[in-house]
């Protein structure tokens, strides 16, 4: 995948159609919160930047990140990143005896299809950091417009390889000698999962955003002795200006 990544960033798949090197999108502050299905670890709970914009070819979509390259179809092919938080310090009771697990830096290729019906995001990531593992993914985004909020819901499906399930919620030879927890190497995991987006506009170019997602997660991560809970609920709170 990573010499893929190359060819294309070397290879002049750039076409003349260049996009308007501008901001053009939603910047601004959110709250967010990730529930914690590691036993003994709390929920995530942090305030940070939020942006969902694009500046010629490069974008920004809440936590993925890229370079849009050539045209396909309703979209482009991209290079895309994700900034994740998935990583957690063994430094609670439950879990010790356990290494640490850092945070994954996935970087693939991806694309968004805005067509006539909906948006559809279809993304291949491999993660450089620890695991090696990849994450696969497919998402649908429809829109629903009221008199005073916009929604849009949607649904979709992801898919863990097990060296990323087994990096995360895996429990190795050494780590079981030195905890209470048993030899556990679990394959790959498909979580589907489905979730709604509410936009609000405050006056202006102001807008409220409110964003809430459930995930379930497979038997391959449920089944682990260090989860405790089989599903994963995401969501975020956020304050934007929106640029035209």
């Amino acid at each position: 995948m990573l010499g893929l990544l190359f060819r294309i960033l070397s290879g002049g798949t750039v076409q003349a159609d260049d996009l308007p090197v501008r901001i053009d999108g939603d910047v601004g502050v959110g709250g967010y919160y990730t529930r914690s299905i590691i036993g003994g670890k709390p929920d995530l709970v942090s305030v940070l930047p939020y942006g969902y914009f694009d500046y010629g070819r490069i974008f920004l979509r809440i936590d993925t990140f890229g370079y849009k390259t050539m045209k396909v179809g309703y979209g482009y092919l991209e290079i895309a990143g994700r900034i994740r938080q998935d990583g957690f310090n063994a430094d609670v009771p439950a879990l010790q005896g356990l290494n640490n697990r850092q945070d994954s830096a996935p970087l693939g290729l991806g694309t968004m299809q805005v067509t006539p019906i909906g948006a559809v995001f279809f993304n291949a990531f491999h993660d450089i950091n620890k695991s090696r593992g990849n994450l696969f993914e497919a998402i649908y985004v429809g829109k629903l417009d009221t008199p005073h909020l916009t929604f849009y819901p949607l649904t979709g499906v992801e898919y863990q390889s097990g060296e990323l399930v087994r990096y995360y919620y895996g429990i190795s030879a050494l780590e079981s000698a030195r905890s209470a927890y048993a030899v556990y190497q679990p394959s790959g995991s498909l979580n589907p999962l489905l979730g709604i987006m509410a936009d609000a506009g405050l006056g202006g170019d102001y807008h409220l955003n409110l964003y809430l997602r459930r995930k379930w997660l497979g038997d391959a991560i449920q089944s682990s002795p260090i989860v405790d809970k089989g599903i994963m609920d995401t969501g975020f709170i956020s304050l934007n200006y929106r640029f035209r």
